[in-house]
């Protein structure tokens, strides 16, 4: 199945993308996605732990069952006051 991937702030620095797409085999989870990520971007390794993930823009945690034409996004966390 078909996964887009979104990456925004540092992760998009890291990348050099701020979208990607995969292939997964179904049925996968956010977390087993998640480690399919960071194989094809280790740079991200101690990044995606502490990201919020999103699927089709509603927080999801890495039990989330993926579909086929789903988008993830990776959330940084937010400073500011």
């Amino acid at each position: 199945m078909k996964i887009r991937v979104r990456f925004f702030a540092l992760l998009r620095e890291l990348t050099g993308k701020g979208v990607d797409e995969f292939e997964v085999k179904s049925p996968a989870t956010a977390g087993a996605f998640r480690e399919e990520v960071l194989r094809r971007y280790p740079a991200l390794k101690d990044y995606l732990e502490h990201v919020t993930m999103a699927i089709n823009a509603e927080y999801a945690g890495t039990e989330a069952q993926l579909k086929d034409g789903d988008e993830v996004a990776f959330l940084p966390p937010l400073s500011g006051g």
